[in-house]
């Protein structure tokens, strides 16, 4: 008796919507602590204490939902490798919208006293669990449902979430921003947060109506899922993760430096005001959803590594003119510095990477090995650059020629991290760890199909 053929899913297309609508609306909560970390947490939650000591306790929490990011991988990369995809995505956005939620109802430090920061770091910490867990299942979604010849294009949906979360959140702020200063502070900020709640619905349909990915399916009727699947990638593919990280620090780097440490330095310490930097910032992400996508599609034609260099390179070049066009305070030179930074080289480096990295791992593993990859990284990559770039002012008399250094450094250890990683471009998304060594079929071969009849795999 055989065995009855997979059923047949939603379209790559429709899947590679759902993973951007649902990342989208996970990273609008993420990126509205930061936001509120450069604009408000300073005057509401530490305005126990003084000047700068406030800043970098708004920011010190800021940085504590990245060091939560992990544990959120960690617990979700390993259900995700042995449950499914789907299941850990629902827990995620759900995990996501309350923490974000109650930061919106959540009183002040005028309210509540010590107790109000405290409770702050905590839901910070459910935010960090929920995007952690977040990232790996919505790029798998997109890539293990795309065909291999244009794994890059559907893949980088998953990852316009990051920009377009971070344009809904700009905007929303924007909205707010409007309000005179006192009402802002009393609740314009919070009804940015409680919107999450309406968000949170939208997203939770959307994801319910998708199936399980065809890749993991698959491992599932071979009966191969793995036990342990972060201590399978540890003992296998050790190297592969270390280099991967090092490939998205300056991903990591370049989003939070523009839309976190340059939106509160220009807007507190240059004077830039904050309608225009937040506007510049929107733009921005505009531009890095298109990139990202254009980058993502250039990938699949001229692989993954060549589209990501031009990216990193682009970075490492513009980061001394960046720090002169907002010390110069000029409406005109600071927006062009957002822009160029969140549109061009942000969308450009991060727009390959999702089928990058799961091109590099075996699908009994690949969940946790995007969690780990994307989340330890991330601590120092993402969460610590505004703390790092705001102790580099410090030590410059408040200029940002330091920052600009650290950036270039940045940028030459993500490229040659780049260098020592094989082209992945068309790989066997079904290979195991020894086969995945290299491409099926030559350095760029197309995929081979994994289940006969199973449109999501064939061959392109």
């Amino acid at each position: 008796m055989t065995n009855p053929p997979a059923p047949q899913g939603p379209t790559p297309r429709r899947v590679a919507l759902a993973a951007a609508v649902g990342a989208t609306i996970e990273w609008y909560d993420f990126f509205l602590y930061g936001t509120a970390a450069g604009l408000v947490f300073d005057k509401l939650y530490f305005n126990g204490l003084s000047g700068s000591a406030a800043t970098f306790a708004a920011f010190g929490t800021f940085a504590v939902g990245f060091l939560a990011r992990p544990i959120g991988g960690l617990v979700f990369g390993h259900f995700g490798d042995r449950v499914g995809r789907k299941a850990m995505l629902i827990w995620t956005l759900v995990i996501m919208g309350a923490g974000t939620a109650l930061i919106g109802l959540l009183p002040s430090y005028d309210d509540i006293g010590v107790l109000a920061p405290i409770l702050l770091v905590v839901l910070r910490v459910l935010q960090g669990i929920g995007v952690g867990g977040e990232y790996g299942g919505a790029v798998l979604l997109a890539v293990e449902f795309a065909p291999a010849e244009r794994r890059g294009f559907f893949g980088s949906f998953a990852h316009i979430g990051v920009p377009g979360g971070l344009l809904l959140a700009s905007g929303a702020f924007a909205i707010a921003s409007r309000l005179p200063d006192e009402q802002f502070l009393a609740w314009g900020w919070r009804a940015c947060f409680l919107l999450s709640i309406v968000l949170l619905a939208i997203g939770a349909w959307i994801r319910l109506s998708v199936m399980e990915t065809p890749a993991f399916r698959e491992v599932q009727q071979r009966k191969e899922v793995s036990s342990v699947p972060v201590r399978e990638l540890f003992r296998r593919q050790p190297r592969t993760l270390l280099l991967g990280m090092g490939t998205r620090f300056i991903e990591g780097f370049t989003f939070n430096l523009y839309s976190v440490f340059l939106l509160a330095y220009a807007v507190n310490t240059v004077g830039v005001a904050r309608s225009t930097v937040l506007n510049a910032i929107m733009a921005g992400a505009v531009l890095g959803v298109v990139m990202t996508l254009v980058a993502g599609a250039l990938s699949d034609r001229l692989g993954r590594r060549p589209v990501y260099r031009v990216g990193a390179l682009a970075g490492l070049v513009i980061a001394f003119p960046v720090a002169a066009a907002v010390h110069s305070g000029g409406t005109v030179a600071v927006s062009a510095a957002f822009v160029g930074g969140l549109g061009l080289v942000y969308g450009t480096v991060y727009g390959p990477l999702a089928a990058f990295w799961s091109e590099l791992f075996d699908t009994r593993y690949r969940y946790s090995a995007l969690s780990a990859l994307y989340q330890l990284s991330g601590v120092v990559a993402s969460g610590l650059t505004p703390l790092i770039a705001a102790w580099l002012v410090e030590l410059g008399d408040d200029s940002l020629w330091l920052v600009a250094s650290y950036n270039v450094a940045v940028a030459v250890l993500s490229l040659g991290c780049m260098a020592l990683l094989p082209e992945t471009r068309g790989r066997d998304l079904t290979a195991l760890p020894e086969q995945a060594e290299r491409p099926v079929g030559g350095r760029h071969a197309a995929a081979a199909p994994a289940t006969p009849g199973d449109p999501a795999l064939r061959r392109g």
